[in-house]
């Protein structure tokens, strides 16, 4: 996802673009002055001046990272081998187990294949955005990874950038680059993670089960035909970091506020991204209720602080070539896209739940 600076002016007066902006992208939440992009997911800006990006966070968070998704994957490896549930573990954090890796610290070589997977895709998302920044001559950071004891390892990446976007063709470029990177690092893993899965009798996890797009259940199809559905198949951690990095691209793309898609939207039809931005929170709000509660999340984001339109000259246009490179966008995120990636789990249950809890 991409932040970019709002067409008012600052409360000083001082009118855009001379004000400097600094925004934030793909994989953290915003806050009122930078707007991160989960996965899922960076922001733009130009300057003419050459800027050599700083190393030694970067790379620290990058490491830190590398640690935490080797810890969560050298349990998800565990399981999978062992034939256990996938989330298994008997500490407070089962996905986090510095206690069953202190007793044999050579687990932690089961990991390095997921951690490789999951960061990988993040990476190649981040890249493609600041690739494109440098093309630009846009001042961005390097990418930051956030390490954290999740169901993945961590909450993201992001790129940080300072500045402003002189074309809607620039704007289409950056915004694009880095969905198109993540994905296609993630459809090799995908197939290689399908392929090692195997059949199981039942679920592979009774409390956490994931719910599969469209490009899951099109490659489960050409890999294993006549097969049981995904719901019976046990993931590889390689599968399960596609998976994640499939949502990652979905939650850049929708087409709302300072997402990525949000820049496409803009890019291509600028008087249409109000309007679209609002139907999207809508149909979050609505999706939430009825599949997954953590699009209420996403709604509050891009209804608090993500609908703003870019900082961008409204003219020339994008042309033929990104009108149809938008549809591209729009087929990955067809592919990508679940209405409730993680099963049992929308908000109507959550208050059943807890309605009848209370009686």
């Amino acid at each position: 996802m991409s932040d970019l600076p709002p067409e008012s002016s600052s409360a000083a007066d001082t009118p855009w673009p001379a004000r400097p902006f600094d925004s934030s992208t793909s994989g953290a939440f915003p806050t009122s002055e930078r707007q991160p992009a989960l996965t899922v997911p960076g922001p733009i800006v130009y300057s003419s001046t050459e800027h050599r990006p700083r190393l030694l966070l970067p790379l620290a968070l990058l490491l830190l990272t590398f640690c935490t998704t080797v810890i969560v994957g050298a349990r998800l490896q565990y399981n999978f081998d062992n034939d256990l549930h996938a989330f298994a573990g008997d500490e407070l954090l089962p996905l986090f187990p510095l206690q069953w890796l202190w007793q044999e610290p050579a687990r932690l070589l089961l990991g390095i294949p997921f951690s490789l997977a999951i960061m990988s895709i993040l990476l190649a998302h981040e890249l493609g955005h600041y690739g494109f920044c440098r093309r630009y001559r846009v001042r961005a950071t390097l990418p930051f990874f956030i390490p954290a004891p999740t169901l993945i390892g961590t909450f993201g990446a992001f790129i940080r950038i300072r500045g402003y976007i002189r074309s809607r063709a620039a704007l289409f470029d950056i915004g694009i680059a880095g969905p198109i990177a993540g994905f296609v690092v993630a459809v090799p893993l995908l197939f290689d993670g399908l392929a090692l899965s195997r059949p199981v009798a039942d679920v592979s996890d009774p409390y956490v089960q994931f719910g599969y797009p469209l490009i899951f259940q099109l490659a489960h199809g050409l890999l294993h035909p006549g097969a049981p559905s995904l719901e019976h198949y046990y993931l590889h951690p390689v599968a399960i970091a596609a998976w994640a990095g499939m949502l990652a691209t979905a939650l850049n793309l929708l087409p709302g506020g300072q997402l990525d898609g949000g820049h496409l939207v803009f890019a291509v039809a600028p008087r249409l991204h109000h309007t679209v931005s609002w139907i999207v929170v809508g149909g979050l709000v609505a999706m939430a209720w009825f599949y997954w509660g953590g699009w209420l999340v996403w709604a509050g984001l891009l209804a608090l602080s993500g609908l703003r339109k870019p900082g961008v000259p409204s003219r020339p246009g994008v042309g033929r070539v990104r009108h149809a490179l938008s549809l591209v966008a729009l087929a990955m995120l067809v592919l990508t896209f679940t209405p409730a990636p993680v099963l049992h789990s929308s908000f109507a249950q959550l208050v059943w739940a807890m309605t009848h809890a209370v009686r």
